[in-house]
């Protein structure tokens, strides 16, 4: 009997960790949220516009609920399942940063990742 607890522990433990973003991932991520804040942009979500603040709450809920659901795996999986588009009706993000035109969230994310893994910021 304890050897069959003991085995489902370390089943579900093992399960959990597998679940877990690396480390590297999740301070990615953080760098990511922490870039979208000190930005000064404005993102667009379902018609409308927000200031970073706003959108960085609203994507950390997002991450969030992804991280309970195991499914944030890489920092890119981070920017495909919750900064890219809307969950309900399934249009694109949008940020605009100044007088710069619109760009997709995806790209505006995808080239903040590029640059923090160029720089070595890890």
């Amino acid at each position: 009997m304890k050897i069959a607890f003991l085995t489902l522990l370390l089943l579900i433990s093992s399960v959990a960790s597998a679940q877990s973003p690396s480390p590297a991932t999740t301070q990615e991520v953080g760098q990511l949220f922490a870039a979208l804040k000190q930005s000064n942009c404005e993102f667009s979500r379902n018609g409308s516009w927000y200031n970073a603040q706003k959108a960085s709450e609203h994507l950390q809920r997002k991450y969030d609920y992804l991280l309970k659901k195991g499914l944030v795996t890489s920092t890119e999986a981070f920017i495909e399942l919750a900064a890219t588009k809307s969950s309900m009706s399934g249009k694109p993000y949008q940020v605009r940063c100044g007088k710069a035109p619109a760009q997709s969230s995806r790209s505006w994310f995808t080239s903040k990742l590029k640059a923090l893994r160029g720089s070595g910021r890890r």
